[in-house]
């Protein structure tokens, strides 16, 4: 029997998480909360170990994998900003960032030429940010560490990638639809 589909079931699982987190932040059991929220952070770098590792890539697995990072992503800053942990323009900016690419790679996917998804280092450094971010933002909620200023800088960091990603991302699907695709 083949583990190709192990892959797929890992960003299953991490897509699983996201309801069980939201519930555990609504009912202020954030040590829970970061304890599932970390397993479902690291299940993404498993399964593109997996994936790459023993070459279990899937188009299913194309699609589930950043899937379930923006869902993740979108809902835990979209929670955590409803319930006063984030301030709300950062948690607006980093979805519409998601919206953003996300829309666009579909529209150049269809109107210019097949999209094979990459993400580029400055994307990757982003989505490591924003998982150390809300690491620490549910650490502070649930266990009042580190202090403030570690999660501003942290807040800083992830606003200043994330505009800096989003326009790489715009920026280079616009570059390569001019020059034909």
């Amino acid at each position: 029997m083949s583990l190709r589909w192990l892959p797929n079931a890992v960003s299953l699982l991490r897509i699983a998480l996201i309801f069980p987190i939201l519930v555990l932040f609504i009912n202020d059991e954030f040590g829970w909360a970061l304890g599932l929220f970390l397993v479902a952070g690291l299940s993404d770098g498993v399964d593109g170990y997996l994936a790459k590792r023993f070459n279990w890539h899937s188009r299913l697995g194309a699609f589930l994998d950043p899937a379930g990072d923006k869902l993740l992503v979108a809902w835990t800053f979209g929670t955590l900003a409803y319930l006063h942990y984030i301030p709300v323009w950062l948690a607006v900016i980093v979805i519409a960032r998601d919206v953003i690419i996300v829309a666009g790679s579909f529209i150049y996917h269809y109107l210019v030429r097949r999209l094979e998804g990459e993400p580029t280092r400055i994307s990757k450094l982003n989505t490591g940010l924003e998982f150390v971010f809300l690491v620490f933002v549910l650490s502070r909620a649930g266990y009042d560490w580190p202090d403030s200023i570690t999660i501003i800088v942290l807040g800083a960091s992830v606003l200043v990638t994330v505009v800096i990603s989003g326009y790489d991302y715009v920026s280079n699907w616009i570059r390569s639809a001019s020059a034909g695709g």
